[in-house]
């Protein structure tokens, strides 16, 4: 896959908006100062999506371990390495193992994966490819979830290809500690 990314970040983070965003995520457990003093460019957009994306991450009923797995795998689809260096972070904070990490950087069928994790891998995979999950991943997540809850693990996966998307064009770089691609 020959993909072109940015050497270097396209839009810089906002040097007034560091030290906020370090203060305003002092008590967070991951360092995300990049993302948001890169967003603050355009703080209505910054407040409509972060509002957006943490009700994905906090505000939903499904697993986080799950919606953890589907993010880290469309980071991983969209080549998104600071989704995915942070999303790893997150992920092992809800259960997400390191094999796991790995593995979802690997063709499905190479991991022994729990049905209900595969088939929402499988989701993520469908809606990168093909922006609709395919009738066969649709039946096997309604035999195991509620509409809402498939709801909840698709737009999961879609926040975070936009996500990935932003971060990828504006060349947002990793924060100190932030991991990247797993060996």
């Amino acid at each position: 896959m020959a993909l072109r990314r940015p050497a270097n970040a396209r839009v810089q983070p906002l040097p007034e908006a560091i030290e906020g965003a370090r203060e305003a995520m002092k008590s967070m457990p991951h360092n995300a100062v990049n993302v948001r003093a890169t967003m603050a460019h355009h703080p209505g957009l910054a407040r409509a999506f972060g509002g957006f994306a943490q009700t994905v991450l906090n505000e939903c009923a499904t697993p986080r371990r799950q919606r953890e797995l589907v993010i880290l795998r469309m980071g991983w689809n969209c080549q998104a390495q600071y989704e995915f260096g942070q999303h790893t972070m997150y992920g092992m904070a809800h259960g997400v193992t390191a094999d796991e990490v790995a593995a979802v950087t690997r063709p499905l069928s190479t991991y022994a994966w729990a049905d209900d994790d595969r088939v929402l891998l499988q989701m993520a995979d469908d809606l990168y490819t093909d922006d609709c999950v395919s009738d066969a991943t649709w039946a096997e997540l309604t035999a195991r979830w509620s509409t809402p809850e498939v709801m909840e693990f698709v737009m999961a996966a879609l926040c975070y290809r936009v996500v990935s998307g932003f971060l990828n064009t504006c060349g947002v770089e990793l924060d100190e500690g932030v991991p990247g691609w797993p060996a």
